[in-house]
C-alpha cells in the first residue's frame, strides 16, 4: 500500500502556531499517530459511526482498480489496438512517474479540505479521464489523446492512494489497522484482478464471440471502469469517513512547504541511506521488465516468437490465476518472516522472487500451446514474486521509515520503487530491440539482470533493530506488509 503523506493524527496543538518549524516539528512527530487512535472519537477525530466493512473493502477495491489499468492494462489495450511493443513499452512506462512523484505534492494536499474530499474528488476525476480514454478510442490520433487522459488517471489514482491510506491509518487505532490489513491486501489485489482479470477476459470475449471490433470492446470495458469509479465515488459520499485531519490543516501552503523540507532533510540523514535505496531500487530490477513485457509475449503471435493467447486466456491466466498465486506467496512470506524475523529471510526472499524468472526464459524456448501448461507456469513466477514482494515492503516500513516523518519516508521509499518500474519498462523496448526482437534471447538477458538484486539483498545494511520498543506501530506494520497488498 502506498504512504501517506498526510500527517497521521488529528488537529496538533502546534497546529495554530504561524511559526513554520513548529508546524514541521508537529509534523515530524510519531506520536500524532497513537494520538489520532485515542481522539479519534472526538471532535477532532470525527471518527465514522460506520463499521468499517462498509468502507475499507471498497476503498482498496477503488484504489487497485485504476492502479492496474493505468499499469498494466492499457499495454494491453495499446497491443490489441496495433501499436508496436516498442513503443507500448515506452510510453505506457511514463504512466508509472506518478507514483514516483507523488511524495513531492501529497504535503501541498495537507492545507485543503479533507482526506474524504480528496478521495471522492479523485474517484469522479478517475470516472471522467477513463471515459474519455474510451471515447477517443474511435479517433485517428486515439494514441495520444489517450495516453494523455491515461495520464490524468494516474495522477488521480496516485493523488487517491495518499489520501486513502491516510483515511484508513487516522480513522482506526492500531489493533484495528492490524485487525483489516488483511482485507486491505485482499481487496487491493482484487481491484487487480477485476482490472486484469474480469475486464481483459471481457474484451476477449466481445471480439472473439460476438465479432467486436477491439476499438468498440475497449471502450465498453473502459465506459465499465467509468462506471465502477463513479460508483464507487458515490458509495464513498454516503459511507467514508472524513479522516482526522492534518496538523497544517486550515493554514497556508507555506506550512506544508516547511514540511516538505524537513522530511527530505531528514530523509537523508538516515545512516546507509544510500545502500538501502539502492537495495530497494534493484530488488525487482529484473522484475519490471517481465511486468511489461511478459503480457505482450503471451499475446504475440506464435511466428513473432510470442505464445499466440487471447485476451481471454491471457485475462483468466494474468488476472485471476496469477493473482491468487501472488496472494498466496505473499501470505506464505508473512508467516516465514514473522518466524524467521526479515533480516535472516531477505536473501531466501529476493531469491524466490528472481530464480521464477526462469519460468519465462522456459517459455520462449519451450513455446508450449497447452494453456493450462503456460497458466501454470505463469502461476509459479506470480507466486516467487508475492514471496519476494513482501521482503521488499517490509525492508522499507523497517529500515527506511522508521524515524520522523516514518510516513512519509515510506512513500519516499515506494517512490523509488515506482522509480524501478518507470526506468525497466522505459528501456526495456530498447532492450527487446537490441536482441533482433527475439523473446528468448530477451529473457535470457533478463536472467542477468536478476543477479545484481541478490547480490545486494545479500550485502543489505539494517541499521534499525527489528521490533524497537521505541517505535509502537511496527508490530502494525509488520502485520499490513503480509497482507498482500500490491501497491
Amino acid at each position: 500500500m502506498s504512504a501517506d503523506l498526510s500527517t497521521p493524527g488529528p488537529a496538533h496543538p502546534a497546529a495554530g502556531r504561524p511559526q513554520g518549524a513548529q508546524s514541521a516539528q508537529a509534523l515530524s512527530s510519531d506520536s500524532a499517530t497513537s494520538s489520532a487512535d485515542a481522539s479519534a472519537a472526538g471532535a477532532g477525530g470525527q471518527r465514522s459511526a460506520r463499521h468499517p466493512l462498509m468502507w475499507v473493502p471498497s476503498l482498496y477495491l477503488a484504489m487497485g482498480l485504476p492502479n492496474v489499468l493505468v499499469g498494466a492494462v492499457a499495454a494491453i489495450l495499446y497491443k490489441n489496438m496495433g501499436v508496436s511493443n516498442e513503443d507500448i513499452a515506452l510510453y505506457t512506462s511514463q504512466m508509472y512517474l506518478p507514483w514516483v512523484l507523488k511524495p513531492l505534492w501529497s504535503p501541498l494536499l495537507e492545507p485543503y479540505r479533507t482526506k474524504r474530499w480528496w478521495v471522492i474528488s479523485m474517484q469522479f476525476l478517475m470516472m471522467a479521464s477513463l471515459g474519455m480514454v474510451a471515447f477517443s478510442l474511435p479517433l485517428d490520433g486515439f494514441f495520444r489523446a489517450s495516453l494523455a487522459f491515461f495520464w490524468i488517471t494516474g495522477f488521480a489514482s496516485a493523488t487517491q492512494d495518499i489520501v486513502a491510506d491516510g483515511v484508513f491509518m487516522t480513522t482506526m487505532p492500531l489493533r484495528d489497522q492490524a485487525r483489516y490489513s488483511g482485507v486491505q491486501g485482499m481487496c487491493w489485489n482484487l481491484g487487480a484482478v477485476v482490472a486484469s482479470g474480469l475486464l481483459v477476459s471481457l474484451t476477449g470475449w466481445l471480439h472473439k464471440d460476438l465479432g467486436w471490433s477491439w476499438v468498440h470492446c475497449w471502450m465498453a470495458v473502459m465506459l465499465g471502469a467509468a462506471g465502477m469509479m463513479g460508483g464507487f465515488g458515490l458509495w464513498h459520499l454516503r459511507v467514508l469517513p472524513p479522516g482526522a485531519p492534518s496538523s497544517v490543516q486550515g493554514q497556508d501552503l507555506r506550512s506544508a512547504m516547511v514540511s516538505l523540507r524537513a522530511s527530505w532533510v531528514t530523509f537523508f540523514q538516515k545512516p546507509s541511506i544510500w545502500m538501502m535505496l539502492a537495495v530497494v531500487f534493484f530488488y525487482r530490477f529484473a522484475e519490471g521488465f517481465i511486468e511489461k513485457f511478459g503480457p505482450l509475449f503471451l499475446l504475440d503471435p506464435r511466428d513473432v516468437g510470442g505464445l499466440g493467447l487471447d485476451n481471454a486466456a491471457l485475462g483468466h491466466i494474468y488476472g485471476t490465476v496469477g493473482t491468487v498465486a501472488f496472494i498466496a506467496g505473499a501470505f506464505l512470506s508473512g508467516f516465514v518472516v514473522a518466524r524467521m524475523t526479515l533480516k535472516r529471510t531477505f536473501l531466501l526472499l529476493a531469491i524466490c522472487l528472481n530464480l521464477p524468472h526462469l519460468t519465462y526464459y522456459y517459455l520462449s524456448h519451450a513455446m508450449p500451446d497447452n494453456v493450462m501448461l503456460i497458466g501454470a507456469v505463469v502461476a509459479l513466477e506470480k507466486f516467487g514474486f508475492g514471496m519476494g514482494s513482501v521482503g521488499h515492503m517490509l525492508y522499507m516500513m523497517q529500515q527506511i521509515a522508521p524515524g520522523p516523518f516514518k510516513m512519509t519516508h515510506y512513500a519516499m521509499a515506494t517512490g523509488v520503487m515506482a522509480l524501478t518500474k518507470w526506468a525497466t519498462g522505459s528501456v526495456s523496448g530498447w532492450v527487446y530491440a537490441a536482441v533482433g526482437q527475439q523473446y528468448a534471447s530477451f529473457f535470457g538477458l533478463v536472467l542477468l539482470f536478476s543477479i545484481p538484486p541478490i547480490v545486494l539483498a545479500w550485502l543489505a545494511p539494517f541499521p534499525v533493530k527489528a521490533h524497537d520498543p521505541s517505535d509502537p506501530s511496527s508490530d502494525a506494520d509488520g502485520v499490513q506488509a503480509t497482507g498482500g497488498g500490491g501497491h
